[in-house]
């Protein structure tokens, strides 16, 4: 069995779970993460979204945007034992409509009805590389952002059972959403010591173009990440049943 994270982009399934991955990495699970919007734009022309995006990450264009982010996220994960696939949906800031539009000033707000169809599609492209035994884990969409929400939708039209984490750092901000965007779901707590603590925060830190959008700095980062951490001593997750989780919960010995 693979554990699949489906991550809306290049950093939001270490954000979120960089802690159990470690775990199920280091008890010899084969981890993979799958960014969906990590597709570089054609031409030149940016949104004024991605221009002020891209001045906050210290980038001039959408290519050099996406091929620093990869590599974060590729050394990222390395740090925490999975593997990074990087699909080529392209992030909201750099979406248009059929007209030349750019679909979102606001990149927290339902999908426009432009994007009617991209679910489907990521679903589509999803389905051809996902086994019959492997798991899938996604963010809930806690906070709202366009592109999380159509993760999760997409993940959810494959009818299969889902593993939910909670979205680092927006649950921090929008803790009373996770009630509603999890109604009906089953919850436990994905436990890990301070030693995968520590590589969360660390594989988190190899984000460099993010942290300051994110967190503010790198020490709110690691205060943040140990205090969602510390009163549980884990992370909590969400599925339909106690079937699917327990695997997470508690890997099986090497």
């Amino acid at each position: 069995m693979r554990i699949i994270y489906v991550s809306p982009h290049l950093d939001d399934a270490i954000l979120s779970a960089g802690g159990p991955i470690h775990v199920q990495s280091r008890a010899g699970m084969e981890v993979q993460v799958w960014t969906v919007m990590a597709g570089t734009p054609p031409g030149e022309a940016l949104s004024e979204t991605a221009i002020m995006l891209h001045d906050e990450w210290g980038v001039g264009s959408a290519r050099e945007a996406i091929e620093n982010r990869r590599d974060e996220d590729a050394r990222a994960c390395s740090g925490v034992g999975a593997r990074c696939v990087h699909l080529d949906f392209l992030d909201a800031i750099y979406r248009r409509a059929l007209d030349g539009a750019w679909l979102y000033s606001d990149i927290f707000q339902p999908p426009s009805a432009a994007d009617a169809d991209l679910a489907r599609r990521i679903a589509g492209v999803l389905a051809e590389r996902l086994a019959p035994e492997d798991q899938v884990v996604c963010p809930l969409a806690v906070g709202g952002h366009v592109d999380h929400i159509l993760v999760r939708v997409a993940v959810e039209l494959l009818e299969r059972s889902v593993i939910y984490v909670a979205d680092v750092p927006y649950v921090f901000r929008h803790g009373p959403q996770v009630s509603i965007v999890t109604q009906g779901l089953h919850s436990d707590i994905l436990p890990f010591q301070e030693d995968s603590l520590s590589a969360w925060i660390d594989a988190v830190s190899t984000y460099r173009s993010q942290i300051q959008v994110l967190f503010g700095d790198a020490e709110l980062m690691r205060r943040q990440l140990r205090g969602y951490w510390e009163p549980e001593r884990g992370v909590r997750s969400w599925c339909a049943s106690h079937g699917p989780l327990e695997l997470l919960v508690r890997p099986p010995e090497v």
